[in-house]
């Protein structure tokens, strides 16, 4: 445990978080205000912002993956992924439509997302185990957020910031695991209909799978595990669009069909 100061301090980080939240303000990086911090504190910082929205009556319903990309990783200088929380209050229907006062500034990505029927828990989980323990997969539109001021972050402050979490979006069509190359599945992202980017499975670190099992190891750092009936959204196949009010947004995966949302004006 830290020291009461400590605790402190990281009541005071995710408070800062939590009003750039509620304001719909960007502030400033948490990396400004506690150069020092580390990534376990970070993490802290995150629980802390959890924890306060599961007593204001939340929902855990999964967890997000970031930093899969090596490209990512590079420009953070950092050599593994983290992680998030998924709340229900997260979650917006396929073809639904994303409010103003939900974002701030709001960047959109294809991703495949797990659900699973089993728990795993760290610190030896393997690729074959999120496969058996997977009830099944879906596509799915990550809509990541920011409330750090320009997106001007830090490995510390995407951590404290819940992994830059925003919304979710869930495709309509369950996929068994066992009718789906998780490595070669393909994806195209579109804005207003213009193909924006593409990608493939593996570009999550090689295997989305893989991205599943690290962070049932990684949880196991802090005593949590992933659990049944959770959402695990298992990192982007390509890079981010940002997205504006009116925009439209849709993903073609080539083994799960679309998932589309659009952002009010």
């Amino acid at each position: 445990m830290f020291e009461p100061t400590m605790t402190k301090e990281i009541k005071s980080l995710s408070s800062h978080l939590m009003e750039a939240e509620k304001k719909k303000h960007g502030v400033k990086p948490i990396t400004e205000l506690k150069p020092s911090i580390s990534i376990q504190e970070a993490y802290h910082v995150q629980l802390e912002t959890i924890t306060q929205k599961v007593e204001n009556g939340a929902t855990i319903i999964g967890k997000k993956i970031g930093l899969t990309s090596i490209a990512m990783q590079e420009l953070l200088g950092v050599d593994e992924p983290d992680y998030g929380h998924l709340l229900d209050g997260m979650a917006v229907e396929n073809n639904g439509a994303v409010k103003g006062n939900q974002v701030l500034q709001p960047r959109v990505e294809g991703e495949i997302a797990f659900v699973l029927k089993k728990e795993l828990k760290g610190p030896d989980v393997t690729v074959e185990d999120v496969l058996e323990a997977t009830d099944y997969v879906l596509p799915a539109l990550e809509i990541v957020d920011s409330r750090i001021l320009d997106w001007k972050i830090k490995l510390q402050d995407t951590i404290a910031d819940n992994a830059s979490s925003g919304l979710f979006v869930l495709g309509d069509h369950p996929v068994s695991i066992n009718e789906v190359n998780l490595k070669e599945v393909q994806v195209k992202l579109f804005r207003n209909g213009e193909l924006m980017n593409t990608g493939k499975g593996s570009a999550a670190l090689g295997d989305p799978a893989y991205c599943v099992a690290w962070l049932a190891n990684k949880l196991a750092d802090y005593d949590l595990s992933l659990e049944p009936g959770e959402v695990i959204l298992s990192g982007a196949l390509s890079a981010a669009v940002f997205a504006h009010p009116g925009d439209e947004f849709s993903a073609d995966f080539d083994w799960f069909g679309k998932v589309s949302c659009t952002f009010a004006r």
